[in-house]
């Protein structure tokens, strides 16, 4: 491992000229900073546009045959606000008015939409000083369309071993034939992950408006506790419920090179954040990490007397799910029952098909519909090793008059899933907080 830092950069951290002085000082605060990973600009206010979204429009517009110079105008005067005010020596003009000459002769949506953070790439490059390296040259996907993994290492290294210090844009690569393609929203962490681990670096930061992750919402929760250090594992866990600030994609290059990630707050650098590592250890038995949940569930209740002993029951329950193209979040069960928790999204238009084609096949004795359900995980590596969690658990919840309608522990038992009526949601998460903060 070297003692290199990649550090990527959020839109909002690249939002204006004020938050690029920001960054400078930043990277310039520590010479293992070597290979930066900028974002797309992002909202400088709320009632802001995120340049990404705007590149998004300007290629809808092409699509339809519609004129899209207001739009680009709006991303032209940014982009060149940025750099006047930073008295960059790049002419930005040039590259704009190229992106703008391709957009209208039809390119893709790809190409379109990655020019938001090759452009900032650009400048921040001039600004820092330091080689810009396009990240066509570097991040690597198939002909189908998938990252290639082994091929974008190789070319990180050849792109990167003899230069010290480089901005290398996020959020896209290019196809064999040169085409541009991108991750999927977010995906700027993604870039920085893969450079991380192909650079064998020390640490990867990822910098963005938020001190790190909390023990909860804070739109729920008042004022949570920070985490300060979350496993992958863990991570991946509240991600997967609703917490982010990470693309959760960006978890696996990262652990597959044993590199910790530090979510930092561009705007307050001195604040630790949370550092996300291996393996966080049993140090905190009896706490837990955080809290995260997500609404909008519907819950298919399925009994039937000796479901247990008739063989490919469960079998086709998801065969029927499969044929209607419904993905399903969890299925907790028991000897003649099994819960079918699927996202309202999924089922929306679907259920009564649905539900009369499990009647067809599984001839069930009762279907029951829960509607209006909210799910929430409470998760913790030391959870498995402390006896008592889960009273703590129910017991807050009973204190506070929380029904619950479902309980999932998963294999790891490093979380345990209820489900609550959406109703009771904001209520189930400030009792369990409480109960361990």
């Amino acid at each position: 491992m070297n003692d290199i830092i990649v550090a990527k950069f959020g839109g909002s951290s690249l939002a204006d000229a004020n938050q690029f002085q920001k960054v400078k000082k930043i990277v310039l605060g520590d010479e293992r900073r070597r290979y930066i990973v900028p974002s797309a600009p992002g909202k400088r206010h709320d009632k802001d546009y995120k340049i990404t979204d705007l590149f998004y429009l300007c290629h809808a517009h092409v699509q339809q045959g519609i004129s899209f110079d207001e739009v680009f105008k709006i991303i032209e005067e940014r982009y060149k606000q940025i750099a006047s005010e930073l008295n960059v020596t790049l002419d930005i003009g040039v590259y704009l008015r190229e992106v703008k000459r391709k957009i209208a002769e039809g390119a893709t949506a790809d190409y379109t939409a990655s020019r938001g953070e090759y452009l900032n790439g650009l400048i921040l490059a001039d600004f820092l000083g330091v080689e810009f390296i396009d990240a066509s040259e570097a991040i690597l996907f198939s002909r189908y369309g998938y990252l290639d993994s082994e091929g974008t290492k190789k070319a990180i290294k050849d792109k990167l071993k003899n230069v010290k210090k480089a901005v290398i844009p996020g959020f896209y690569g290019a196809m064999p034939n040169g085409e541009i393609k991108t991750f999927s929203r977010g995906g700027s962490d993604i870039t920085g992950s893969l450079i991380a681990r192909d650079m064998e670096a020390s640490l990867y930061e990822n910098w963005t408006d938020v001190s790190g992750f909390l023990m909860a919402d804070p739109r729920i929760v008042d004022n949570p506790k920070p985490i300060e250090k979350i496993s992958y594992k863990e991570l991946r866990e509240l991600a997967y419920m609703g917490a982010t600030v990470l693309h959760e994609e960006a978890i696996f290059p990262a652990r597959e090179g044993g590199i910790p990630i530090n979510i930092k707050n561009t705007n307050a650098p001195r604040d630790r954040g949370t550092i996300i590592v291996k393996d966080n250890g049993d140090k905190d038995l009896g706490n837990i990490t955080g809290i995260a949940g997500r609404k909008d569930f519907t819950v298919i209740a399925i009994e039937k007397a000796f479901m247990n002993a008739e063989i490919g029951f469960g079998r086709k329950v998801l065969s029927v799910l499969e044929t209607y193209g419904v993905s399903f979040e969890n299925m907790p069960s028991g000897i003649d029952t099994i819960s079918i928790v699927v996202e309202d999204s999924q089922i929306e238009g679907k259920l009564d098909k649905v539900i009369e084609e499990i009647k067809r096949q599984c001839n069930p004795d009762a279907i029951q519909i829960i509607p209006n359900m909210a799910l929430i995980a409470t998760v913790g590596r030391g959870m498995a090793r402390t006896v008592g969690t889960s009273q703590k658990i129910f017991t807050s919840l009973a204190k506070n008059n929380v029904n619950v309608r479902m309980i999932d522990q998963g294999s790891s038992e490093m979380n345990i899933i209820i489900g609550v009526e959406a109703k009771d949601f904001e209520k189930a998460i400030n009792a369990i907080y409480h109960a361990f903060a």
